[in-house]
């Protein structure tokens, strides 16, 4: 068995994936809430800031090293 914080950091995508997004939005079919998804995911590692990355996104922190 793995340790509880081991999936702690999807656990936290997933909430704020369905507060942010899913939970606002109206799908209508499985292919736009698949197009919908990507595109917060793209916003999500590309545009927001996260106050646990020191205000910075995501790609910001993967590609500075």
């Amino acid at each position: 068995r793995g340790r509880a914080y081991d999936n702690i950091f999807i656990e936290r995508l997933w909430r704020s994936l369905k507060y942010e997004n899913i939970y606002l939005q109206d799908y209508e079919s499985p292919r736009e809430a698949r197009t919908g998804i990507n595109n917060y995911l793209k916003y999500y590692n590309y545009k927001r800031p996260h106050q646990s990355l020191d205000y910075k996104t995501p790609a910001e922190i993967y590609f500075s090293n």
